[in-house]
């Protein structure tokens, strides 16, 4: 049964999301690469992607994700669309795990966790509709479309403190709203708010409602209605209730986690488990994808390092007067004629196949 089993170096499971990049660097620098990944996640609900260079802030999240795919695959990594369910350890003296996926199962040398995380949503009917057109969860991300507009933060802690002074930088019309929720923020943190000219409303949420917007576009987000009668118009806001890492299959793998549930890596993203990495959001909440892709960098390059043939160190050649030819080249022979086609297809332009914009 084990010879029925697709095997690959690396393996890359993740949600859909930004660039699979360590997959990408494992795969051009000549191992055989598979990404599962399921279907959704948060950053294919982005209607816009920020702060990427040479991305156009048209790209939505999904489109940026399906790029990326096509990409991986043009340099002969492999994708499944598919839920993983389980990694389990099955090397002896080597590292290799086994992926079970819902749709299919593979062994890998190399295991990568790209899990992200997943937002806690704000408990205000109809409001959650409104990701992405009013409702935000990233500062870094979002705070610049909502300069100079009327602007919320929902929330008690003191994130949500902190990030209702920041928005200040932004626009003078900032309401902290706690939702009829007792402040769980510390006493400097409260002399502080007090110091800012903010608006804090402690009356409950009760509903989000819609705005005037174009026809041929979604409703647009109009305001916040409250408990005690009033209504009040934003531009948007931000709910911060904190996050929940999906760290689930790395924990039952046995990968160390941090106090606050993130996987705990090194410098080359290894986690504890040896022959085990993690890359992104999941390891540190940035919630940034240029930071995702430099994790996915660093990831795929140690990687790299790790598989590679070549050179041989003086132990693996004790012994021998000369490393095997017959071993050479190190890369195995599917992704070499892919290297040689890809090679083609840069050299003559007009070979080249259509971007999956142009189908």
């Amino acid at each position: 049964m084990r010879d029925s089993i697709p095997s690959y170096e690396v393996a890359v499971v993740r949600p859909a999301g930004p660039p699979p990049t360590t997959a990408l660097y494992a795969t051009r620098l000549g191992h055989r690469t598979a990404v599962f990944e399921k279907e959704g996640g948060r950053h294919a609900a982005v209607t816009h992607v920020h702060n990427l260079l040479g991305v156009s802030e048209t790209v939505s999240g999904s489109e940026l994700a399906a790029h990326a795919v096509a990409q991986l695959e043009h340099y002969g990594g492999e994708f499944y669309p598919d839920t993983v369910e389980a990694v389990t350890e099955i090397g002896d003296e080597e590292p290799r795990f086994r992926l079970e996926a819902a749709h299919a199962t593979v062994d890998a040398d190399r295991i990568v966790f790209a899990t992200g995380f997943r937002d806690r949503s704000p408990e205000v009917p109809e409001l959650e509709r409104f990701t992405g057109r009013g409702l935000h969860y990233c500062l870094h991300c979002d705070a610049y479309a909502l300069g100079d507009g009327p602007v919320f933060v929902l929330g008690h802690t003191e994130s949500a403190a902190h990030v209702a002074m920041t928005m200040l930088n932004f626009t003078a019309d900032v309401d902290l709203l706690l939702d009829g929720r007792e402040p769980e923020w510390s006493d400097e943190t409260d002399e502080q708010l007090r110091a800012h000219p903010l608006e804090r409303i402690d009356a409950a949420v009760t509903e989000a409602y819609e705005g005037s917007s174009d026809p041929d576009e979604p409703p647009g987000f109009g305001g916040l209605a409250f408990s005690d009668g009033t209504e009040r118009d934003y531009l948007g806001g931000f709910a911060m209730y904190g996050t929940a890492y999906n760290a689930d299959l790395a924990a039952e793998l046995g990968c160390a986690l941090a106090d606050d549930g993130a996987i705990d890596v090194d410098e080359s993203r290894e986690t504890s488990v040896d022959g085990a990495y993690a890359v992104g959001d999941v390891t540190h909440g940035q919630n940034q994808t240029p930071i995702a892709i430099g994790d996915g960098a660093y990831a795929g390059l140690a990687i790299h390092k790790d598989l590679r043939r070549f050179p041989k160190s003086l132990e693996e050649l004790d012994g021998e007067s000369a490393a095997d030819d017959r071993a050479a080249p190190g890369a195995p022979p599917d992704l070499r004629a892919t290297m040689r086609h890809v090679r083609e297809l840069e050299t003559h332009p007009g070979l080249r196949e259509p971007s999956p914009e142009q189908g």
